[in-house]
């Protein structure tokens, strides 16, 4: 064989090693993680809280990004739009299943986000203030159809989830309780003390130290079985309310064409962070239940939330921005 042939031939079989070994394995760089809310709230707890993890088993930065505007689409835009090589994701929260009823123009679509794990999720507990003569959520609905009208609610703002939550009660039996908007959750629930509402709907994490005092009343929880801190409390589906539930979930997306063994990667390291003690503990103390989920399972939440907000907030009489 001349040294020319020999030469195309070596050429010829190293081209199939250059093509894996010119790719660097995932992931070879830092991680940018949007979290489309502000430090503190419970999304960007959850999303450091996983993220930390992240990094500490790929061996890469995973950098928090909170990115806070519009209602969360603001992040989502920007997650939506990011080149899909693994190298940017988003922690999302239920606003990613609201914002198509509550918004014309987003800046995105959900098809433009790829499903990686559903995560974790914050249980709601309804509240009333101890002179509402209501012991169970079943009491508290007799109770508005006896005064229809007169009894109120407040919610952290229109289009809120604890908004929803009580135009979803509304709408299931059939009652009139007037709707008292506020500039957050937490306000409402210190009108609620203060007696200026009749009920509030709020996480059980913010709820407890107030329920634990006595200042409050917690009726029923809306999530499918009871919650660890408040064991005696049943769920409305107990007291007769199967349809009553609303959880805040949370989940882990990619720009849509991510590549399907990074995602499956991604969603495999989500599991084994869940799994963690420290991760678990930090989540307990927020009042965060971890819920794992596959990519296809929080593809089907996300889709199953999305129509169901739209007939709340289309029953509720919410009109688009």
């Amino acid at each position: 064989m001349s040294r020319f042939r020999i030469m195309i031939a070596a050429v010829l079989l190293a081209l199939p090693c250059a093509g894996v070994w010119g790719q660097a394995a995932y992931p070879s760089k830092a991680i940018r993680m949007i979290l489309p809310f502000p430090p503190g709230s419970p999304s960007d707890i959850v999303g450091r809280s996983v993220g930390q993890k992240l990094s500490e088993q790929l061996g890469v930065a995973v950098t928090a990004d909170n990115r806070v505007g519009a209602g969360g689409n603001l992040g989502s835009a920007l997650a939506a739009k990011a080149p899909p090589d693994g190298y940017t994701i988003m922690t999302t929260s239920p606003t990613i299943a609201l914002s198509p009823a509550l918004y014309h123009h987003t800046g995105y679509d959900v098809k433009d986000l790829a499903p990686i794990a559903r995560l974790a999720a914050i249980e709601n507990v309804v509240l009333v203030h101890p002179a509402v003569p209501a012991k169970t959520i079943r009491q508290f609905v007799d109770l508005a159809r006896k005064r229809p009208g007169k009894l109120n609610y407040g919610s952290g703002g229109a289009g809120t989830t604890n908004h929803l939550a009580n135009e979803l009660l509304k709408t299931l039996e059939k009652i009139d309780i007037v709707h008292v908007p506020y500039k957050g959750a937490t306000v409402a629930v210190v009108a609620l003390m203060g007696g200026e509402v009749d009920q509030v709907i709020v996480s059980v994490a913010s709820a407890m130290p107030y329920i634990r005092t006595g200042r409050v009343r917690a009726i029923a929880v809306l999530s499918e079985k009871r919650v660890g801190p408040l064991p005696d409390v049943p769920t409305a589906k107990e007291s007769g309310l199967p349809a009553f539930t609303m959880s805040i979930w949370y989940g882990m997306l990619a720009p849509a064409k991510t590549p399907n063994e990074i995602i499956t990667r991604l969603y495999q390291e989500c599991a084994k962070a869940l799994q963690a003690s420290d991760l678990r503990e930090r989540f307990a103390a927020a009042g965060v239940d971890p819920w794992l989920g596959t990519p296809e399972e929080f593809d089907r939440l996300i889709k199953s939330e999305t129509a169901r907000y739209a007939r709340i907030a289309e029953q509720a009489g919410l009109k688009k921005e």
